[in-house]
């Protein structure tokens, strides 16, 4: 794929079980191209989290080797590493991790803040996108004022802000009711097609899967392209 924007490469991934060594990645690959949104499916526990984290640079393999946009992120050193993950991949998960003591406007303008964007434009991209997603009068409350669905809102635009390469949702709709994870994810599919954004985000919801572009599914330590 000539837009090929993030690449796992045979990946490995063990854990130390009770038992000993447990194999939980065995030799994946798998690559996500820009503007393109894929759902990776499985059952609980089998590695879906282990990927994400894997291919978002904060866990290393046992073996193989993750590419953004070309570039190995493992040949790359931990402070480089960093601030690649910081300028070229989003993350939301499944809880929202906002920071309490900020408003949802502040606490998507940090992200742009600790690359050392000034606080004006900074403040305006995430009032763009905080608009964009339905919270433009929300934006001076704090989290705990919000409700589930706002709160995860904040979380995929602080994810989105400064146009990263990659987002990687870690069961982003499993806390939220079918009706808000719905319209969370036709908002979510239609500005990373705006923006180029390459997604891959990992869910249990089938129906919500189905709308992606393609479905990848984790079994027993391998990807199997679903459709």
């Amino acid at each position: 794929m000539s837009d090929l924007v993030l690449e796992g490469r045979d990946l490995w991934k063990s854990y130390q079980g009770p038992s000993g060594p447990v194999d939980v990645l065995r030799g994946v690959d798998v690559g996500v191209s820009r503007g393109e949104v894929v759902a990776l499916l499985g059952a609980s526990g089998v590695g879906k989290s282990t990927l994400l984290n894997l291919l978002g640079s904060l866990d290393s393999p046992d073996r193989g080797d993750v590419r953004l946009a070309g570039t190995s992120l493992l040949g790359v050193n931990g402070a480089g590493r960093a601030r690649m993950r910081n300028e070229a991949i989003g993350f939301v998960f499944q809880f929202h991790h906002l920071l309490p003591e900020f408003t949802a406007i502040e606490n998507v303008a940090m992200k742009l803040r600790l690359r050392g964007v000034a606080d004006r434009p900074a403040l305006e991209a995430s009032r763009v996108l905080l608009e964009r997603f339905g919270l433009a009068v929300r934006l001076h409350h704090a989290p705990d004022a919000l409700s589930g669905g706002e709160q995860q809102r904040v979380a995929v635009a602080r994810a989105l802000v400064g146009d990263p390469q990659v987002l990687l949702a870690d069961e982003p709709t499993g806390n939220l009711d079918p009706k808000t994870a719905l319209s969370l994810f036709e908002e979510l599919h239609t500005v990373a097609r705006e923006r180029g954004i390459a997604i891959l985000w990992a869910t249990h919801n089938e129906a919500l899967a189905t709308r992606s572009d393609r479905i990848l599914r984790l079994v027993d330590g391998r990807l199997v392209q679903a459709s």
